[in-house]
């Protein structure tokens, strides 16, 4: 669901239309990007389909001009994907998702093939590309201090199912889920007496398969807090403090 419309549901032509509002910014960098492909026509593909351009001479144009607001030059846009380094290609991969001006962006842990030293650039990027053209982003990512730095609401998940819903700052000052619990107790503080001093939840078990999950409680088989209740029934997901959502029997 998007904007209150079921994407799955939509025929062909009025698909391609909706398109031009949401797109995707993918994982990988290196095999995002078509390797026989310059990286005008990689970009300028996009404005081709939607019709975007009149002519070659304001193709050309435009995506310079997409280039050079990510950080890259114009000169860069007769150049092959191999040519570039992961940061470089990341921000072609972003280019190519601005192309068609859209309202939502999948960022697909736009950041987890990159060097450290090259994430923190990627996601500023995004953050200043998000003021100035009022984009919405969905962020998928695992690192956790990253989430807490880029998000306004943040959504646990836990064998594909929401478990804890919220905004970023209310989820890291007081999580309600004993899973979110668990994960913000692995964030690594950087001061080595209070890291000392920190109570770490370790979770026991194995990850149960996400085709099978068990009854009730998709968390119950590692959930220190289970009940008998857990197996039998799943837990709502309610509003368990104002704008904070839980799905979790311990809330009753």
């Amino acid at each position: 669901m998007i904007d209150g419309t079921e994407v799955t549901k939509l025929s062909r032509s009025k698909l391609k239309a909706f398109r031009r509002k949401m797109q995707m910014i993918f994982q990988d960098p290196y095999a995002s990007l078509n390797p026989r492909m310059t990286v005008l026509d990689i970009i300028g593909e996009a404005l081709d389909i939607h019709g975007l351009v009149k002519s070659r001479a304001e193709r050309t144009r435009r995506v310079e001009e997409l280039l050079e607001l990510v950080g890259l030059s114009a000169q860069h846009a007769s150049r092959y994907p191999h040519e570039f380094s992961g940061g470089q290609r990341q921000r072609i991969g972003i280019t190519r998702a601005l192309a068609v001006q859209p309202e939502f962006i999948v960022c697909d842990e736009p950041i987890s093939a990159l060097d450290v030293s090259i994430q923190a650039q990627i996601v500023n990027l995004l953050i200043d590309l998000q003021k100035k053209m009022g984009l919405t982003y969905l962020f998928v990512a695992h690192d956790l201090a990253m989430v807490k730095y880029i998000s306004d609401r943040i959504a646990v998940m836990y064998l594909g199912q929401i478990v804890e819903l919220a905004r970023s700052e209310d989820l890291y000052d007081q999580p309600q889920h004993p899973y979110t619990k668990a994960l913000m107790s692995a964030i690594p503080i950087p001061d080595p007496e209070v890291e000392a001093k920190k109570e770490r939840i370790i979770l026991q078990g194995e990850l149960p398969n996400p085709i099978s999950p068990p009854s009730g409680c998709p968390f119950r088989t590692r959930c220190p807090f289970a009940m008998e209740r857990c197996a039998e029934e799943k837990p709502a997901f309610r509003e368990v403090r104002p704008g904070h959502w839980a799905a979790c029997h311990l809330h009753d």
